[in-house]
């Protein structure tokens, strides 16, 4: 009955290739294209691409129309790849005229002169020696234009631009440690019994100094919100998710993605990376993608870690742990050195992980012996761990997948799934190892998965002013960032590039401190109640700096403070802890009940909501009525200080950003920007981004030389925590260039 439910589940996740599915989006994307929509065009062919079974012709089709899209969009060389694609799938040749006066357009407007005049050779020649002339006098009249455009660029070469990104920022000041792979040598790897392994400074660390860059051993996309199947209607789901929009092995941003042969949910970024993740573990999981979509992220990222660390490996480990796990389990022992560990010697010094020479290394070594807290978990969770994972062995026992998973054969012999010759329901002792392996990293996820964020652009991101908010992409294993314990108010920063995840220092740390990681709970944002109960689920209790002065002082949080309501009549503060909260002026003495007053915070909120929705679809004064409606109904139960507050001036900034209004929108983002600077501080991420913000509209509004002092505020913030050469800091340098440059009498004026 289980598996038979778990099947039905599956149903609801296909990753099978779909024929209909991609003429249905072929279609739609057909119909954007006519309307001028080129994004939203390039979005349903790729989806059309990963539909589309490899060798049909359809596919070569969905490839050009492709590039129709990104010629539309100014991505030449991309374009020119999927020219390529179409070409070598067997594009129709009655249909390849239009397809070369596309290539020769783009290496026209990427100046490669001599190329586009081939094309357009071969291209003259065809169209001569097609007899039915008719069908091509729009492609003729197009011929005789670029060719006019082709002697122009011969007669009058532009000048060389200078390449993007020119404007260097400066560069990072790096020793790499001796015995931790990919941290500075300004920190050095402890141990003790209350704090197990963690990291401390080995001398005195400044405000954005790079202390770890790690790729992770592993990764795996976060699919993002998807629509359920209908009953009747259209199945297929024309929304972008992570999916959609990230390559499934590096996690660069997509354009034109290159599909998986094998199923309709992979993508990627180019051909290279296809090529290196069927090789390495999409071979395997190519057929179980609907099982691991409906199993979850953890059971798929504990899955392709064993695939990635190779089953000898993975046996030598396992077995160990057999004798090791019973030391591991208490913190006096693991103080103690391991004998018979693995790696284990004299330069270990007793620290789990470590390998023979001492060394601390981002390897499955290390990641094998993140803790997996086995006695702590409930039963009923171990249980449940414990079936998923027999679910997958088991279809990849059914799918005749074992020998693949045991690195027994090499990528070449694996185009398709085999016939499974057992017939037994029973693991064989090989999936059972394997089994095993992958409970214990489901396991340690709890505790030490780390969540891969991306700012991600909200809107069409093609306006003036771009606003980003962090999204999780990915779930991964980082054997060496999982040193990092955890603080309430830490002194260090995380910032993801694809794979690669970068610590900087966001505070002094000096030399003998511990270097301190935020695991989402963090003081500025929670109580401490709030917290703790958060960091349950890792199987300690904080008692970081912030936390125990909240609970010893017994003052209430600022958050509370900043967070609470007012009182409807005379805007005093509501205070008490039970269901009725009363006026903090006892001449007023009016109460409210707090359910009451959390239902009209839930009212507010979506009615911003629909204000955005308007500023979607182009009514951005309708947007503008309804969010300055929305503040006066929150002037009446909320604090000034409120957070929400905060974003609706944000949200307003908003709008008159996108009608040209750059006073007004300064104006509302510096209101903003005060309440963000109290809640979370002068020198945090999130004021940084504010003032990126605010820098772009006083660029657009010409207010220079605010703009300049904004742009270095700006800049001192983000190069902290994203370090000098990060996107946000070379926009904001070549913003700051492109002022310098004005006319000295313009500067004086503004």
């Amino acid at each position: 009955e289980e598996e038979a439910a778990l099947v039905q589940l599956c149903h609801q996740a296909p990753t099978d290739k779909e024929p209909e599915a991609a003429s249905w989006y072929r279609e739609q994307g057909n119909r954007e294209f006519k309307r001028g929509q080129y994004q939203a065009a390039l979005r349903l062919y790729s989806k059309a691409v990963s539909h589309e079974p490899p060798g049909s012709p359809e596919v070569s089709v969905c490839f050009a129309n492709r590039s129709a899209a990104l010629l539309h969009l100014g991505h030449f060389e991309v374009c020119l790849e999927d020219i390529a694609r179409a070409e070598s799938h067997g594009y129709p040749d009655r249909l390849l005229p239009k397809v070369l006066l596309r290539k020769a357009e783009c290496l026209l407007c990427l100046g490669k002169l001599q190329d586009a005049q081939d094309i357009l050779g071969v291209l003259e020649s065809k169209i001569t020696l097609d007899r039915v002339m008719t069908t091509h006098l729009t492609r003729l009249k197009k011929l005789s234009q670029l060719k006019v455009k082709l002697c122009e660029k011969e007669r009058c070469p532009e000048p060389a631009r200078e390449a993007h990104g020119g404007i260097q920022g400066k560069s990072e000041i790096w020793e790499e440690n001796n015995s931790i792979s990919g941290a500075s040598s300004s920190l050095s790897l402890s141990f003790d019994a209350e704090r197990g392994r963690h990291l401390v400074a080995s001398q005195d660390i400044v405000p954005g100094q790079s202390l770890l860059k790690e790729e992770a051993f592993v990764s795996v996309l976060c699919p993002g919100e998807s629509l359920p199947l209908q009953d009747g209607g259209a199945a297929w789901d024309t929304r972008a998710t992570n999916a959609d929009l990230y390559c499934h092995r590096c996690l660069r941003q997509l354009l034109a993605s290159v599909p998986c042969q094998g199923c309709s949910y992979a993508k990627y970024c180019s051909q290279d990376c296809a090529d290196v993740a069927w090789q390495q573990y999409h071979r395997t999981e190519c057929s179980l993608g609907a099982l691991l979509l409906t199993l979850g992220v953890f059971c798929h990222v504990a899955l392709r870690t064993v695939l990635l660390a190779g089953f000898a490996e993975v046996s030598r480990l396992v077995e160990w742990s057999h004798s090791g796990d019973k030391e591991l389990q208490s913190p006096e022992a693991r103080c103690k050195p391991l004998s018979g560990a693995p790696g284990a010697g004299a330069g270990t010094r007793g620290i789990p992980g470590c390998d023979s020479n001492g060394q601390y290394q981002s390897s499955y070594q290390a990641l094998f012996h993140l803790l997996p807290h086995t006695e702590q978990h409930s039963p009923e969770h171990k249980f449940l761990c414990t079936l998923s994972v027999v679910a997958i062995c088991k279809q990849l026992q059914a799918a005749g997948l074992e020998a693949s998973v045991l690195n027994q054969e090499s990528p070449q012999q694996w185009s398709k799934a085999k016939t499974c010759e057992k017939t037994s329901d029973e693991l064989s002792p090989e999936l059972k190892t394997v089994a095993e392996a992958m409970l214990r990293h489901v396991l340690q996820l709890q505790c030490n998965a780390q969540a891969i964020t991306v700012m991600q652009e909200l809107g069409p991101g093609d306006g003036a002013v771009v606003d980003k908010k962090p999204v999780r992409l990915a779930t991964a294993f980082f054997p060496v960032l999982s040193l990092l314990n955890h603080s309430c108010c830490p002194n260090t920063s995380v910032s993801f590039s694809g794979t690669v995840a970068t610590v900087r220092a966001s505070q002094p740390i000096p030399r003998g401190q511990e270097v301190l990681h935020c695991y989402g709970p963090h003081w500025c944002r929670m109580r401490v109640a709030e917290r703790q109960q958060l960091l349950r689920q890792y199987f300690f209790e904080c008692c970081c700096r912030a936390c125990l002065e909240e609970l010893e002082s017994g003052v209430k949080s600022m958050v509370s403070i900043r967070n609470s309501f007012c009182c409807p009549k005379c805007q005093a503060k509501m205070q008490g802890e039970e269901d009725t909260l009363c006026c903090s002026n006892e001449a007023c003495a009016t109460s409210a009940s707090r359910e009451n007053l959390s239902c009209r915070l839930q009212d507010l909120q979506q009615e911003i909501k629909k204000a955005l929705d308007l500023l979607r679809v182009g009514k951005a004064d309708q947007a503008i009525k309804m969010l300055l409606k929305c503040q006066m109904d929150a002037g009446n139960f909320l604090s000034p200080e409120h957070l929400l507050m905060g974003e609706m001036e944000d949200h307003l900034a908003q709008v008159y950003a996108t009608l040209g209004k750059w006073q007004e929108a300064a104006r509302h983002l510096k209101k903003s920007i005060e309440i963000v600077e109290m809640h979370h501080g002068p020198s945090s991420v999130e004021m940084g981004h504010e003032l990126f913000k605010l820098a772009q509209i006083l660029f657009n509004g010409f207010a220079v030389s605010e703009a300049l002092s904004t742009i270095q505020r700006a800049e001192r913030i983000l190069s902290v925590h994203f370090g000098p050469q990060s996107a946000q800091i070379q926009e904001l340098q070549e913003m700051k260039a492109c002022l310098s440059e004005l006319p000295r009498n313009i500067l004086q004026k503004t």
